[in-house]
């Protein structure tokens, strides 16, 4: 293969490795409502005031709409106000709001055309180094996750892997694999190895929350790293899209509150010793390099990058992406929790219960975070909906190790493909020293 040929294969699966990473892109609406709070960063002082500007366009240019309106809220909490909005030019500003203890602010405003109301947010931080988390460590934490992977030490890997010939190429090879968890269970996942000569790097990818097939992290091998990418529900990662649809739908509904009032039975227990035996499993190749090992992922996998890290020091870096699962119990403290809201208002009459308090705090991202020892990158923004910033800032805080944070403020569980380049970069700039 010629320079040029190689060099655009190289670029092509760069970008399929980024926005395989990016998780999600925000679609974008037939009417664009953009809500800004009055500060370029969108960051702020506690006590000090913040005046949201609307705009309410149509490709680029005002429109009549039939009815505005808006309500101002910390994340997830009831509305402190809620009106109407009158519009000159497509555009409005709100009245002044502060907040008098770190946290964010979120004014969301809808708009109606054509009889179909439209959303746009956006989310003012106050402070947010200094939010504090709401989750208690219990007094045994270390010593329980000492006794479970003590447990997985005892169960031989007996791994399987399959070749993917319609995958590998004169670059790498591509394999579907599996191998034993506790419980009788098994992790699958895509494992993809550079070919040639001497050893390499290696990178763990977790995954978000769901069930789907997955087709391995394909570019960051042609850059030079073994990579595999996990799913964590026990099933193979190749089948059609039907079988997760239906699992989805049915048995594995719900997943994340399975067994979440006995802290030995809960579903993630399986799925964090699952990592580390990931771990086990790309240490045994040959091609290895022995010492340069790294973890990334986004929500759930975010959540899973942190913990695996935190558990395991063979793991040398860690990429996070807006981290699930952390500081559970904000809900229970007068603010937003982190996903998935197992206390929040909906839910509580299902698991405000001690025994679930109880279970999950060993599960708790915060926990993980008080203890972990691993340089990380993370990456985020203020208008996420679904993993609320009050709450991964709980966790990023409670962070000792080396840290670096890129925020692009106005985005919500989606990134743009300069965070994923962000991600990749940092990570190949630590794997390749």
């Amino acid at each position: 293969m010629n320079l040029f040929k190689k060099n655009a294969l190289f670029l092509l699966l760069l970008s399929v490795s980024i926005c395989n990473f990016s998780l999600a892109q925000i679609p974008k609406q037939y009417l664009d409502i953009s809500v800004a709070p009055d500060r370029t960063d969108w960051t702020y002082k506690t006590g000090e005031n913040v005046e949201f500007s609307i705009s309410v366009t149509q490709s680029g240019v005002p429109v009549p709409v039939e009815h505005v309106r808006y309500a101002v809220m910390e994340e997830k909490m009831a509305p402190i106000k809620e009106g109407t909005l009158s519009l000159k030019d497509g555009k409005g500003k709100t009245q002044k709001f502060t907040m008098k203890n770190p946290g964010f602010l979120r004014c969301e405003v809808y708009a109606t055309i054509d009889g179909k109301e439209y959303k746009g947010i956006g989310t003012a931080a106050f402070e947010p180094e200094k939010i504090k988390a709401t989750v208690k460590m219990p007094e045994d934490f270390n010593s329980f996750w000492d006794e479970a992977k003590a447990e997985l030490a005892q169960v031989s890997m007996d791994y399987k892997m399959t070749h993917l010939p319609e995958k590998s190429s004169q670059h790498i090879d591509v394999y579907h694999v599996s191998f034993q968890n506790i419980r009788n269970s098994r992790i699958y996942g895509i494992l993809s190895i550079p070919k040639g000569e001497g050893k390499f790097p290696a990178i763990l990818n977790v995954p978000g929350a769901g069930i789907r097939p997955y087709g391995g992290d394909i570019g960051k091998s042609l850059r030079g790293a073994i990579t595999l990418q996990i799913g964590i529900h026990g099933i193979p990662v190749d089948m059609p899209q039907e079988v997760y649809n239906n699992l989805m739908s049915g048995a594995l509904n719900g997943y994340w509150n399975f067994n979440n009032t006995d802290k030995d039975l809960y579903y993630y227990k399986r799925v964090y010793l699952g990592c580390i035996r990931a771990v086990d499993f790309l240490v045994s190749l040959p091609q290895y390099d022995g010492k340069n090992l790294a973890v990334q992922g986004g929500s759930q996998g975010g959540a899973l990058a942190i913990t695996t890290a935190a558990l395991d020091s063979r793991i040398k870096y860690l990429a996070a992406v807006y981290p699930a699962l952390s500081d559970m119990t904000g809900y229970l403290n007068g603010r937003a929790g982190g996903w998935p809201h197992v206390f929040a208002p909906n839910n509580l009459k299902y698991y405000n219960r001690p025994e679930v308090i109880e279970t999950l705090a060993y599960y708790d991202v915060v926990n993980f975070a008080r203890i972990l020892q691993t340089p990380g990158f993370y990456t985020w923004g203020f208008n996420d909906e679904t993993c609320p910033p009050t709450s991964y800032y709980s966790a990023y805080n409670e962070i000792k190790a080396p840290k670096e944070v890129f925020i692009v403020p106005e985005t919500g569980h989606w990134t743009y493909p300069e965070q994923g380049k962000k991600i990749e970069d940092w990570l190949f700039g630590k794997l390749e020293k």
